[in-house]
């Protein structure tokens, strides 16, 4: 390889003995495909289940995150090679689509390439295993609506939802505190989801963190958290059925929008410049005492006059407020954003029973709650946390929560965990296998060994011997006829997971199933990588 210039001083590369290189093709290319994925899908199988390990990521300018969250580690990790990225992409797929279950869709893909590997090593073509994989996938489906069960909840009885999310938080750094974390979630979602559609906007639970104090102290506040305080230290720091005027306009006098000079030689001009100012403040804020007001919350700054002003008139404000908050605000108060001071008008204003500044330890950190609003429909989890880190792999704990019981209201049916629902399917897999007649037969008793990864994985976290607890479980399943039979990963001492409330919600795992089949059949599919220099 040389370096050399154009005539216009543009450099460019010279590549040597170019004739000779030859890229990847056919079995070649598709047995390159398959380590590049099995290589990402190791990264993440020491972090499958309650005793998974977490990762430390460095970013190139020194943040530091530490998590177990397939789609944050996979999210964070510098992947130059194509063929990873797809397992990136299925990662984030799963994430958007049921926000649990990343690290386990991205393992169960990197052990249906493994199965790949030995079928194309005796010659199958891939054609015929993707098609295989297709046909296992829509037996585990089908298999996996069999053994569900639908369960009930309401408003007064939401432990089903709890004990699920607790599932989801027992595999993360805060499952220490779990139990109290799975109630605030299922609360927040119960707050905002409309039962008769079977729907839920997450956008309304707002989730906020501050460092200090400890995680058992997060907290959840039927009302918005705002990040800010008064704008002037002697306002009252408490309002008690507050009408709150959100505006987007500034407290300012109008700026000409071309430029402008404004001369002055006299006092007597200066002093009417002054005094005409002194109006605009005087009339913005008349404006909102007319109409009731008793906080302004402003998208804008203001300047100290008009803060002098406004603690003068009695009238609480808060500055700088971003655009998200003030429509949250607006949401849960039930108010109107308003653009200009001539349209303030009473039935613009929102309403909140109480407003309170509340100060945090030694420091000067303040923040403003706005609780008992009008419209309850809008939530904030409040996080608190030693350090930056855990309040962020807090917060990505808490969305995984929100996730499946948002997904539980959606359907209400339910699996079990700890591999069970995966040994299951694998048994009902293999069985089917027998009723094809052509070479697919190995591919789905390939894709049958490739669910029985997910539960192997689980024992070895877990410090277990992998092959002797998965025999003992597998035969367990078969001799009893009981499909919750699972990996005992908290050495309980029951492998029952129907004892152990160790519950997945069923469309998750579903989506599981089938996303990491098409991704792989995508791969098997690919027996040629071109570069852009080669086209």
């Amino acid at each position: 390889m040389a370096l050399a210039f154009d005539e216009f001083g543009r450099p460019f590369i010279i590549l040597k003995e170019q004739e000779q290189k030859s890229r990847l093709r056919g079995l070649d290319a598709q047995k390159g495909n398959i380590s590049a994925g099995k290589a990402v899908a190791r990264i993440l199988r020491t972090s499958l289940g309650p005793k998974g390990m977490d990762k430390m990521l460095q970013s190139p300018d020194g943040d530091v995150t530490i998590t177990n969250d397939g789609a944050t580690i996979l999210e964070q990790m510098d992947v130059d090679n194509q063929i990873a990225k797809l397992l990136v992409e299925l990662s984030r797929s799963q994430d958007y689509e049921i926000g649990d279950g990343t690290t386990g869709v991205v393992v169960m893909a990197g052990a249906l390439l493994e199965q790949a590997e030995r079928l194309l090593e005796r010659g199958i073509h891939p054609i015929r295993i993707a098609e295989g994989y297709e046909m296992a996938s829509r037996i585990a489906v089908e298999h996996l609506e069999h053994i569900a069960q639908k369960f009930d909840f309401g408003v007064t009885n939401i432990e089903p939802l709890v004990q699920t999310c607790m599932t989801t938080l027992s595999s993360k750094i805060v499952n220490r505190c779990k139990r109290s974390l799975a109630e605030i979630a299922v609360r927040a979602v119960m707050s905002v989801a409309d039962l008769e559609r079977k729907d839920v906007n997450l956008d309304l639970i707002k989730v906020e963190g501050k460092v200090g104090g400890k995680l058992e102290d997060t907290e959840l506040i039927y009302g918005i958290i705002v990040d800010k305080d008064m704008s002037h230290p002697q306002m009252p720091k408490q309002i008690e059925d507050a009408k709150i005027a959100i505006l987007t306009c500034p407290f300012e006098p109008p700026k000409p929008k071309t430029k402008h000079k404004v001369d002055i030689d006299t006092v007597e001009k200066f002093q009417t410049l002054r005094q005409q100012e002194q109006k605009y403040f005087d009339d913005m804020v008349q404006k909102c005492k007319d109409v009731g007001a008793t906080l302004v919350i402003c998208q804008w700054g203001f300047d100290d006059e008009a803060n002098h002003l406004l603690l003068h008139r009695n009238l609480p404000a808060v500055r700088w407020v971003g655009g998200v908050e003030l429509e949250l605000i607006a949401i849960a108060t039930g108010g109107r954003i308003v653009p200009r001071f001539q349209e303030l008008t009473q039935e613009k204003l929102g309403k909140a029973g109480l407003v309170r500044e509340k100060s945090f330890g030694t420091t000067k950190d303040r923040m403003l709650y706005i609780e008992h609003c009008a419209n309850s429909r809008a939530v904030t989890i409040f996080i608190r946390g030693g350090n930056k880190m855990m309040i962020e792999e807090t917060k990505r704990s808490i969305h995984d929560a929100l996730c499946v019981a948002r997904n539980l209201i959606r359907s209400n049916s339910i699996v079990y965990g700890g591999g069970s629902a995966e040994i299951s399917c694998s048994i009902a897999v293999e069985a089917a296998a027998d009723r094809y007649p052509g070479v697919e037969q190995y591919a789905i008793r390939a894709f049958g060994d490739a669910l029985d990864s997910i539960p192997m994985a689980l024992a070895e976290n877990s410090g277990l011997q992998p092959i002797e607890t998965l025999s003992a479980v597998k035969s367990q399943q078969i001799k009893e006829d009981n499909p919750y039979c699972g990996i005992d990963c908290n050495d309980v001492g029951t492998n029952d997971m129907r004892e152990q409330n160790v519950f997945e919600t069923l469309i998750g795992k579903q989506q599981q199933i089938l996303l990491a089949t098409q991704v792989v059949k995508m791969i098997l599919k690919i027996d040629d990588v071109i570069s852009p220099s080669e086209y």
